[in-house]
């Protein structure tokens, strides 16, 4: 019974990744449509926290998930101190 969450949790984050490369990259790029690519966008943001996050790049589930994560606080980052 132990082994259960073994089997299931590479399933569950691969499907997290997913999820995240859609939303996250998708919408970018339709806020970068929307609003234009400049200046400097969240549309920029999201596109790269999505991208990082794409199993399609074959590094480590953590990896891509401390890489997607420090994008998007960044991104938050920089929609707080903008004009």
């Amino acid at each position: 019974m132990s082994d259960t969450p073994r089997r299931w949790l590479p399933i569950a984050g691969e499907a997290a990744a997913w999820l995240w490369t859609l939303l996250a990259a998708g919408g970018g790029t339709l806020l970068l449509i929307e609003r234009g690519p400049w200046p400097l966008t969240n549309g920029w943001f999201a596109v790269a926290s999505g991208l990082a996050a794409c199993p399609l790049n074959r590094l480590s589930g953590r990896t891509r998930f401390a890489a997607a994560f420090l994008i998007w606080l960044a991104g938050q980052i920089a929609r707080r101190v903008s004009f």
